[in-house]
């Protein structure tokens, strides 16, 4: 039983305009461990230009990410039976 499939994931939300930060920022709350998304909105112009391209960033993202995942993966695999030999 995985306890991280268990918990729910929520994303929170937050707007600010900041000249020093990127458009968007994907990092993690440290006491949940829950995604944070921020948008910058000193970026509104370029926001409202890509509002439907961002989206369509999901499913290339998820590609990349259980590629890196599924990559990691097998190195501890293969670590695991190089430490049993």
């Amino acid at each position: 039983m995985n306890v991280m499939n268990d918990v729910e994931k929520q994303v929170e939300f937050r707007l600010v305009n900041d000249d020093d930060l990127p458009p968007l920022i994907i990092k993690r709350d440290e006491h949940s461990n829950n995604p944070i998304v921020i948008i910058n909105g000193q970026y509104i112009i370029w926001l409202s230009l890509m509002r439907n391209c961002i989206p369509g960033i999901t499913s290339s993202l998820h590609e990349k990410l259980n590629d890196m995942c599924d990559s990691h993966l097998l190195q501890q695999l293969a670590f695991e039976q190089y430490e049993d030999e």
